[in-house]
């Protein structure tokens, strides 16, 4: 099996990107960051503090994330309720990042993540997939852009769906999620030794898609 990681930071269209180069290439495609978002979800509903970790570990006794994959397409399971569109929110965004700190929630889903990459050729995306989630990924990717370029890709997202957003707000929150990544004692955002970086903030989708594309081809065929 053949195991892509690509990580990077908020917005940089790791979860796009992915999609389509697995499409390519007939991998599956795996989005860790819904798994984060779903627990945030599970946190927010409950009315738990993010940094409340006390709680948060006893809510994961009582919590079931799943992955399907209905019509090529990823949807996460919140005990048994498709959530896929509900965790796409600032809200539940700037959550995730609080609990994906809390290492009780890190070990929760490591194994299921894991688990994906044993049986599928799969393109998995996140934070640490390359420097801990799947530290022998045949291909990793580090990808990013600048925060003016992903606050705009963010705000043209959320308008395209009817949404209003205020763009000095989403890139404020980008730039704050970027500094608690990074700045986390438990895995921080950083790019692998072994990782290809790659700067999306001239490119197009299809040429980023192309370039991702191609390196994982260069590095598997």
């Amino acid at each position: 099996m053949i195991a892509v990681a690509i990580d990077g930071p908020a917005g940089a269209g790791k979860s796009t990107l992915a999609r389509a180069a697995a499409k390519k290439l007939s991998f599956i495609y795996a989005d860790t960051g819904a798994l984060y978002r779903s627990i945030a979800l599970n946190t927010v509903r409950n009315n738990i503090d993010v940094s409340d970790s006390v709680s948060i570990e006893k809510m994961l006794e009582k919590t079931e994330i799943e992955l399907k994959f209905i019509n090529d397409e990823q949807r996460v399971f919140l005990n048994g309720e498709d959530v896929s569109d509900k965790i796409r929110t600032s809200e539940i965004s700037m959550a995730a990042s609080a609990i994906s700190a809390l290492p009780a929630v890190r070990s929760f889903l490591l194994e299921l993540q894991r688990e994906l990459a044993r049986k599928n050729n799969v393109i998995m995306d996140g934070r640490d997939i390359g420097t801990v989630v799947l530290p022998n990924a045949q291909v990793k990717i580090f990808l990013t852009a600048s925060p003016e370029c992903r606050a705009k890709r963010r705000y043209d997202e959320y308008i395209a769906k009817g949404k209003q957003e205020n763009y000095e707000e989403i890139l404020e929150s980008i730039k704050q999620r970027d500094y608690n990544d990074s700045h986390r004692a438990i895995a921080p955002l950083k790019a692998a030794d072994d990782a290809v970086l790659v700067d999306t903030s001239d490119d197009t989708p299809q040429q980023s898609v192309e370039r991702i594309v191609k390196i994982i081809e260069e590095k598997t065929l």
